[in-house]
């Protein structure tokens, strides 16, 4: 065993794997003579059943969800009338497909008639999702689509695919009741042949095991400097260097996401625009270091006043900071900006070049609504910058916030 030992960790890996790798080759030598005598009874159990049950699963999902619900949809406007078809044109094909992979498999003479049977159904209910197509690339209008027609086509097509699934599993029942009962002295057999390999196997792959583990240890310290060093580059790529907030990039990724998930529970979310007033009035007079200080002296405010988990602060750009909020009525929106415009005026920050305030301040603008399947993603954006402008027109230091995503009904502080 010693030359294992002078063999580097990939080459250890090699050895281990071309030793298990002989091993399963001697076994399937040794068991080949067995297999030999199961492979009827695994090719009826397997190709004869399994297959054909997930074909038939398949279709019938099919027929519900690409071609039943892309025609509910377009009959809402939720999609384009192209999109429909192509969907429902994708989807026939694929069912075709899938139904001609099925009756090539072998099939009884109890089988055959009820297979031509739904075969009969299937081509005639494709032929009337085909005229549906017609109607549509002709330029019919979805909402004359009648749905209860359709509904009672897949309902039909349903039960009768249901009932070519339970015969199959019906068979494949039986042929394995009967593979079960040959099974016995087979599996005996190989079974103590498996064992006398895994074995052998184990005793050598254990040694081979201790050499690499020793290997491991010595790797383990560099994967934990690396870990850390990635762990440091992950959060410089999402945070602001000056104020430590989450930067614009991330705030992409954090948006969508909140806004997907307040979509799907249907629940309130806030977005809010910040901006410090006057602010390169300010970096005029004091300098960028004092402006510097400013920027980090309202991301302190921020990040002091909202400190849930489901709270986000960003740094979306100069003197812009973003704040988005999950499960935050108007009410509660509109205090917390009260709140972060009084708390920035209380740091006492002077700004003697300021038409708002003898200190620093800022003017934000909000928009708090409970999300649901018909908001746009850019429209929150759009709507806050629009009430942070109402805010500086009305003198700053100041909120504006908007309940109302479409018509922009305003609420002003």
């Amino acid at each position: 065993m010693r030359f294992i030992e002078a063999l580097k960790l990939r080459s250890k890996l090699f050895f281990l794997f071309v030793l298990i790798t002989l091993g399963l080759v001697f076994v399937g030598i040794v068991g080949a003579s067995y297999i030999n005598a199961m492979k009827k009874n695994m090719d009826s159990l397997y190709f004869g059943s399994l297959v054909p049950v997930t074909e038939l699963n398949e279709i019938l999902q099919t027929y519900h969800s690409g071609i039943s619900d892309p025609i509910y949809k377009a009959s809402r406007q939720e999609i384009s009338t192209l999109q429909t078809t192509q969907k429902i044109e994708k989807s026939l094909q694929y069912i075709n497909k899938k139904w001609e992979s099925y009756i090539s498999h072998y099939k009884n003479e109890e089988e055959v008639a009820y297979v031509e049977y739904v075969d009969m159904e299937l081509t005639s209910t494709n032929k009337a999702f085909n005229k549906i197509i017609g109607f549509l690339k002709s330029g019919g209008n979805p909402k004359n689509i009648a749905l209860n027609r359709v509904e009672d086509k897949i309902f039909k097509m349903h039960g009768v695919l249901k009932k070519l699934i339970n015969y199959e599993v019906n068979v494949a029942q039986y042929e394995r009741k009967k593979f079960l009962n040959k099974y016995d002295d087979i599996a005996l057999n190989v079974g103590l042949t498996l064992i006398f390999v895994i074995i052998a196997v184990l005793v050598i792959s254990m040694y081979v095991f201790k050499s690499i583990q020793q290997d491991h240890t010595k790797l383990h310290d560099i994967a934990k400097k690396l870990r850390k060093a990635n762990k440091k580059l992950e959060n410089a790529s999402y945070t602001d260097s000056l104020t430590g907030l989450y930067n614009r990039r991330y705030f992409n990724h954090i948006y969508e996401r909140e806004l997907k998930r307040a979509k799907r529970n249907k629940t309130y979310i806030t977005f809010m625009m910040l901006d410090i007033d006057y602010f390169k009035q300010y970096n005029d007079t004091y300098g960028h270091v004092e402006g510097d200080f400013a920027l980090k002296s309202v991301a302190k405010v921020l990040k002091d006043t909202l400190k849930r988990p489901s709270d986000y602060v960003f740094r979306l750009g100069g003197e812009e900071f973003g704040v988005l909020l999950s499960e935050t009525n108007e009410t509660d929106s509109a205090n917390l900006a009260r709140t972060l415009c009084q708390s920035v005026k209380d740091r006492e920050l002077k700004h003697e070049k300021s038409k708002a305030n003898e200190f620093v301040t800022v003017s934000v603008g909000v928009v708090c609504c409970i999300a649901d399947d018909a908001l746009d993603d850019e429209i929150m954006i759009s709507r806050a910058d629009e009430m942070l402008y109402k805010a500086k027109e009305g003198g700053r230091d100041r909120y504006q916030i908007t309940t109302n995503v479409t018509l922009a009904k305003t609420i002003s502080a």
